[in-house]
């Protein structure tokens, strides 16, 4: 029976066919169905708890929910966030009573859980709270963001990984020689080579792979009392494999993440490689130009002070050639900033700064900075003693009492460049000037 209470036949899904049926046919998660592991242990005690399955599409949440709900003897409720409404979970909720009149227990499950909205999740609380529902919640996104807390305290959080190809590799074995639900009434031949390239293709979803062998296998040769799954059929049955992935989910952040750390890091290949998955994923490449304007700033700053001018020229040549030439500008970008030298004196310089006027609220701006647009302003002694720094001897007028800081409030260094590529040379800049200041200084206390 499936999610929503069909009967599997022939004509089913390979992927839906081969759905285990209980835990020694499960592959992979072995942390959590193993011996003696949580889900297990629920299993073989009856008593399973609250909890919420967060994983990766194709790595079993569905089946497991159904495991625990057969061994424990429960009735399954199964609804999907997606058509599911406050009537739907009322529903479930009468129906769970009429069980519990009969001595019976409820297991909900409720497959992308976190698309539920704030008062599907009230309504639901209450039940789960009170012992009537026991909640198996399915998602692919952090439940941290997706589930509310109240809800969230009362399940345990359990996380499911991506299969690994030799994981794939099993399934797929598996439903080769199954002969009441798989293909093995067909007796397929397929080389290792083969369900590994197809393993690799269904990047960790066992659901995907199952379903790729199903096609691939539309493609076979007779040979002898067998049939053979040639690698060249694989081109004609896979096709054009798109890697997409919800733009708001967990992915679509870890891959611009693991973009900006990956330049950080100054690792242009990894980064190439992020950047190809994102675009290559659905996202947009604009999105990638606008992280990578903020490392320019945040990570590399005046290290290399041409790395923002680059980035900016890379977003307008994006948008001036189109995407297909315009995606080498932006690779153009992120090698150029991967390679420069990192500096992140401009972002820790801007976060004091910020601290510093929060902490004070009363900062005034010193009379001789200030504008005297009219005869008032001028008389109240506005711009009076500004030094003008293009006449001061080296560009600069030198002396602590010019040095632009608010009256009466301790100076505080907030920029402090590092002794990477050019900030090495502002950093001699600064120094240079501090000792202006310093012989200044002494010139007028002589």
């Amino acid at each position: 029976m499936d999610l929503f209470g069909q009967v599997p036949d022939d004509s089913a899904p390979l992927a839906f066919r081969m759905r285990p049926r209980r835990f020694d046919d499960y592959v992979g998660q072995q942390a959590l169905v193993g011996p003696g592991k949580p889900l297990r242990r629920m299993a073989e005690t009856g008593s399973v708890r609250s909890m919420i399955l967060w994983g990766p599409p194709g790595t079993g949440k569905t089946t497991l929910a159904e495991i625990l709900a057969d061994h424990s003897g429960t009735h399954l409720e199964r609804l999907s966030a997606v058509m599911a409404g406050v009537k739907e979970i009322r529903a479930a909720v009468e129906r769970a009573r009429a069980m519990q009149a009969q001595g019976r227990a409820t297991l909900l499950f409720l497959d992308e859980i976190h698309r539920l909205n704030k008062s599907q999740q009230d309504a639901l609380l209450p039940h789960v709270e009170s012992g009537l529902l026991t909640l198996i919640g399915a998602t692919t996104e952090n439940p941290s963001f997706e589930v509310n807390s109240a809800l969230l305290s009362r399940a345990r959080v359990y996380v499911l990984t991506a299969l690994d190809d030799d994981e794939l590799i099993e399934v797929m074995r598996h439903a080769l020689n199954d002969r009441e639900r798989g293909l093995g009434e067909r007796n397929i031949v397929v080389e290792d080579e083969v369900l590994g390239m197809l393993a690799r293709a269904a990047a960790g979803d066992a659901r995907r792979a199952l379903g790729m062998l199903e096609t691939a296998c539309d493609f076979t040769v007779p040979e002898d009392d067998r049939e053979r799954l040639p690698r060249e059929a694989l081109d004609a049955a896979l096709g054009h494999q798109a890697s997409a992935f919800d733009k708001q989910g967990d992915y679509y952040y870890d891959l611009l993440s693991a973009i900006h750390k990956s330049v950080r890091s100054s690792r242009q290949d990894a980064a190439l490689l992020y950047i190809a998955r994102f675009i290559q994923g659905g996202g947009d490449p604009l999105d990638v130009v606008r992280r990578l304007a903020a490392i320019a700033s945040e990570d590399v700053g005046n290290a290399d002070p041409r790395a923002l001018p680059l980035v900016m020229a890379a977003w307008d040549a994006y948008l001036r050639l189109g995407d297909y030439e315009g995606q080498r500008a932006i690779a153009h970008a992120a090698i150029h900033l991967s390679i420069a030298p990192k500096s992140n004196a401009i972002d820790q310089a801007w976060k004091r700064a910020k601290a510093f006027a929060t902490s004070q609220p009363r900062l005034e701006v010193p009379t001789y900075l200030r504008n005297a647009p009219t005869k008032l302003m001028e008389s109240l002694g506005h711009g009076s003693g500004y030094r003008y720094a293009h006449n001061e001897p080296e560009g600069y007028p030198a002396g602590s009492a010019h040095d632009c800081w608010p009256e009466g409030l301790p100076h505080e260094a907030f920029y402090l460049p590092s002794e990477h590529g050019q900030e090495k040379r502002y950093a001699q800049l600064m120094a240079w000037r501090a000792e202006l200041d310093a012989r200044a200084d002494r010139s007028e206390g002589e």
